[in-house]
């Protein structure tokens, strides 16, 4: 198999120089690494997945809460939601050339995995958490700004009321029942809930979302099936 390109690379691209590369490493390796292997113990992406995904949230909140500071919460939320959505993340993935630095097994490296859309998301996703680990709130704050800065200002252009927007729709196919939605979980300590809702309209798939209020989390799951469906063109 051809060598990766040189981590050296990524990091100019990103502006930002890991002092442990171990942790660098740890962000760019997949699941499939090592597996099956008894004794390998490999670490792989997934625990910084899931710090980069709490850090890419509040780096988001915090820069629309700026730059949109007479914004009510229920126009902050539809723009944040697109900006943290897993395709946006592939987005930023693919601007800085993420793919071909992944370790992936023999077998996934074969199957494409460098140019999955849930790989390319997880490890862009982990990237951030591995710098917040390394570097701490402001290098990772400035990247996540310096990369969604565009995406930002494209998110100003999002009609604000995806709820509205789908019942319209609904309606303007001649649809006769409206949108349904229902929770399908809650987390979080009461001051910091996250909730889960689904909508379901007749003959779709049904689309999830999630936010900090049930309003939020109906907003997200409607302006899901709003761009999927093809209604709402943004920027992904």
């Amino acid at each position: 198999m051809a060598s990766r390109p040189d981590l050296r690379r990524l990091q100019e691209r990103i502006g930002y120089k890991f002092r442990d590369r171990m942790v660098l490493h740890e962000a760019l390796t997949h699941s499939s690494v090592g597996h099956g292997q008894k004794g390998k113990g490999l670490a792989n992406y997934e625990r910084l997945e899931f710090l980069g995904d709490r850090v890419l949230g509040l780096a988001i909140a915090e820069y629309l809460f700026h730059a949109f500071p007479d914004s009510p919460e229920g126009e902050l939320a539809p723009r944040y939601n697109n900006l943290v959505r897993k395709e946006t993340c592939v987005q930023i993935a693919k601007d800085i050339d993420l793919g071909p630095h992944i370790k992936l097994s023999q077998s996934e490296a074969l199957a494409g995995g460098r140019d999955k859309d849930t790989i390319l998301a997880d490890a862009c996703e982990a990237l951030l958490g591995a710098i917040y680990l390394d570097g701490g709130w402001e290098p990772v704050k400035a990247l996540i700004e310096r990369l969604w800065g565009p995406l930002v200002k494209d998110s100003a252009e999002i009609p604000l009321n995806p709820k509205t927007a789908l019942q319209e729709w609904v309606q303007g196919r001649g649809q006769k029942k409206l949108p349904r939605y229902s929770k399908v979980a809650s987390s979080g300590p009461d001051h910091a809930p996250l909730f889960v809702y689904e909508v379901r309209v007749d003959g779709l798939e049904a689309a999830r979302g999630k936010g900090a209020s049930r309003q939020a989390a109906e907003q997200a799951a409607a302006m899901e099936m709003l761009i999927r469906e093809g209604v709402w063109d943004v920027r992904q």
